[in-house]
């Protein structure tokens, strides 16, 4: 079938005019004016939303699927008709609409079977596949969409997640039981008839031994407590597709809000305002944001010291040349509205990107953005940097920094790798190799830029070569910032069974790399029990249990709707080991998972997890998860940094803070002010876990760009406080516990 898909899209596809398609009138190519308001912007994005062609953009599924009618109707022969037949049905799966697409699967194989029996027998395979997906997916929709609970799609599949509308499970266990019998040795099919099973509650004793996956799979390294999904309870369960999640307080009132993008060309993007009274309100159109459509991911930061959080919106990734679409740059009035300033700002550009990150990386006390686009052998988008002019305004000095790259970015990173005081930036490539650019010197005549060298090959993090997301954080608290960056490459589902059961396979793992504090790092994967394949997208980390070490938990999948693997949730032994809590925690969501946060929601201490779910083609929309921590008793401080020679929040700063445990002992907390990881951003206000600490003997703030130090010394514990840049006092700031609990249900294995 694959290569029956391939001949389809040479042969018959490519007739269609490129601008005319089923349903849509030939629409005019001129430029609009981009200028810089809202309303230009939105209506730029609707231009090109409309402009958009199915012939090139494959995530427009229900038009390319209508697309077809026209050449199964003109067709001249039966085995004519497979062709464009087969293809609708692959569209109409994706669009979601599951029985249409079993009903096209079921045609296409009565005709082939008639017409071309040796076409069939080549494509049986595939045909049974997508078969099972159809039933797979029509018991999703009906079931943990239609009918979603807190325990929906949670692997292990428990009582309280299981399908009470069984019609879809059952079918796809009437395709994939016989299939399984004609390939007995197939994981994919394995894999997916045990996740069916588990919805009906067949899992695992009425599966065949040959067929079970072991229940000691899903075994947890510890446990520190289930963590309920909330999110429908509190009015955060937003349905949509893929898209990104900045967690933060966007209005000065001392609550996280939760802002969140769809990557969909007219999806809106949507602002939870945070009540305090354990509900979320939606005042998307109150914030000015209705009409700034799309978006995969967004990276949040204060870019004109102005003491409020502002947004950067990524638009275009995945779509080749039809990717040519502007990102946004919100400015944040400090009331929670936005107005889109990209063109006065002086960042529009329109390549096809996911991937930004924010850093001072000239230590002016502004900070400059660099933009990770796309690049393929037939589009090349060569990467930016946008340099603060400290007027609201950026100049774009990517070439004359050295960081004018052509390649496909899949995430940034920066941190001080070797402590010299200037910023460094990670870059992850797919299919080529990652780079490690060191901030090397001031550029002759030019001293508001600097020069960059990629050292990554020397460093020894050019691996994975396949790679998504990256991050730095000290894994093992000595005070050098190491790297985490997650293996992007499998073939089907069918590897990652094998990862799990042991067995072999071809697909890329991640890599955990110690900073040796050399200028070089140490490849510790297989030391901290990581030696995996995660197969991550969104990813962010966090500390779960509030005992000084980071943990992480990422999102994974790809488009591919068969790709039914858990999210997953790793705690930190102590900076021995990473042990996975995923099934204990109840975290390994089997939906997409992209933007993610970490951030104490309610007030009460400990971190919670907002998750953004869905996909990328139409049909594959999910609920979005907020998963509560149920508490874990250690001592914890929130830190709200204002800088004054430095930038306005202190990003990019280093933390040191130094506590005393009850037995005397002591311990050094580090920390970086970031929003964390890739595909998702943690409010910028420092949420520290202490461990069982008993008093704080200092604290020491390295501000970043100014080159200031700053000492505080007895600070109190469970306190959120606010730090000014060279003032040796601190403000109280109260923040009133909020209950998100009513009316939600515990559901644990």
């Amino acid at each position: 079938m694959k290569r029956l898909f391939t001949h389809f899209r040479r042969r018959v596809l490519l007739q269609v005019p490129t601008r005319v398609w089923v349903g849509a009138a030939v629409l005019c190519l001129s430029h609009l004016p981009a200028t810089g308001s809202t309303e230009a912007m939105a209506q730029r994005l609707a231009y090109l939303a409309k402009r958009s062609n199915p012939v090139r953009n494959t995530y427009l599924n229900t038009l390319r699927a209508r697309m077809q009618a026209g050449a199964i109707a003109s067709a001249a022969s039966d085995e004519q008709r497979l062709d464009p037949m087969i293809q609708q049905a692959v569209e109409w799966l994706n669009a979601g609409a599951s029985e249409e697409a079993l009903r096209g699967f079921d045609a296409w194989e009565s005709l082939a079977q008639r017409v071309s029996p040796g076409l069939y027998e080549h494509n049986h395979y595939l045909l049974k596949s997508h078969q099972a997906l159809c039933w797979l997916r029509l018991g999703e929709q009906e079931n943990c969409l239609t009918n979603h609970t807190s325990a929906s799609c949670l692997l292990p599949i428990q009582e309280a997640g299981r399908h009470l509308l069984r019609r879809g499970s059952e079918g796809a266990l009437g395709i994939l039981g016989p299939a399984l019998e004609r390939y007995p040795g197939d994981l994919s099919m394995r894999w997916l008839f045990n996740i069916a099973s588990m919805t009906l509650g067949l899992y695992p004793d009425a599966v065949p031994e040959p067929l079970r996956i072991p229940t000691r799979t899903w075994d947890s390294g510890a446990d520190i407590g289930w963590f309920p999904d909330v999110a429908a309870a509190v009015g955060a369960d937003i349905n949509g597709l893929s898209g990104g999640t900045v967690v933060d307080d966007f209005d000065g009132d001392g609550l996280l809000d939760i802002l969140v993008t769809a990557w969909g060309l007219n999806d809106d993007p949507t602002y939870l305002h945070n009540l305090g009274k354990g509900r979320f309100e939606d005042r998307t159109q109150q914030a000015g944001l209705k009409g700034l459509t799309g978006g995969l991911n967004m990276v949040s930061a204060d870019y004109d010291n102005d003491g409020d959080l502002d947004v950067f919106v990524l638009r275009g990734a995945w779509l080749g040349g039809e990717g040519r679409i502007p990102n946004s740059l919100w400015q944040n009035d400090g009331q929670g509205h936005f107005e889109d300033v990209t063109h006065e700002a002086g960042l529009f550009s329109e390549y096809p990107t996911q991937t930004a990150v924010w850093w001072d990386f000239n230590n002016d006390g502004w900070l400059d953005l660099f933009v990770g686009n796309e690049s393929s052998a037939r589009n090349r988008h060569r990467s930016e940097l946008y340099v603060n002019n400290q007027d609201g305004t950026f100049s774009e000095e990517a070439r004359s920094c050295g960081l004018a790259l052509s390649s496909y970015v899949k995430a940034t990173a920066v941190a001080d790798v070797d402590r010299d005081g200037f910023l460094d930036l990670y870059v992850s490539n797919f299919d080529a190799p990652n780079q490690l650019f060191r901030n090397a010197g001031i550029i002759p005549g030019k001293p508001h830029l600097r020069s960059f060298q990629d050292i990554a090959k020397q460093a020894g993090v050019s691996d994975p070569i396949h790679s998504f997301p990256c991050w730095f954080f000290d894994f093992d608290q000595d005070g050098w910032q190491d790297l985490f960056v997650a293996g992007y490459q499998i073939k089907d589902v069918g590897e990652v069974a094998a990862d799990y059961l042991g067995l072999p396979h071809q697909a890329e793992k991640a890599r955990l790399f110690r900073n040796r504090g050399d200028g070089t790092f140490e490849d510790q994967t297989t030391l901290m029990g990581l030696d995996k394949v995660l197969h991550a997208m969104g990813s962010n980390y966090g500390d779960l249990n509030n005992d000084g070490f980071p943990d992480f938990y990422l999102g994974t999948g790809d488009p591919d709707l068969a790709t039914l693997i858990p999210n997953r949730m790793f705690l930190n032994q102590a900076g021995q080991g990473f042990a996975e809590i995923t099934t204990s925690g109840g975290f390994g969501h089997l939906q997409k998972g992209h933007g993610i946060a970490f951030a104490d929601l309610d007030n009460d201490g400990d971190q919670d997890i907002y998750a953004n779910m869905g996909g990328a083609y139409e049909g594959d929309t999910y609920r979005n998860a907020l998963f509560m921590n149920p508490g874990q008793g250690n001592r914890w401080l929130k830190l709200q940094l204002r800088g004054v020679g430095c930038n306005r929040m202190g990003l990019g700063s280093r933390l040191e803070v130094r506590v005393m445990h009850e037995d005397g002992s002591r311990q050094t907390i580090h920390r970086v002010v970031r929003t964390g990881g890739s595909f998702g951003a943690s409010p910028l206000r420092l949420e520290l876990g202490l461990g069982s600490a008993v008093s704080i003997e200092s604290l020491v703030i390295r501000w970043h760009g100014s080159g200031t130090t700053q000492t505080l010394v007895e600070l109190p514990l469970d306190r959120c406080l606010s730090i000014t840049e060279g003032q040796n006092q601190w403000e109280d700031l109260p923040l009133k516990p909020i209950s998100f609990q009513a009316g939600v249900a515990h559901h644990h294995p």
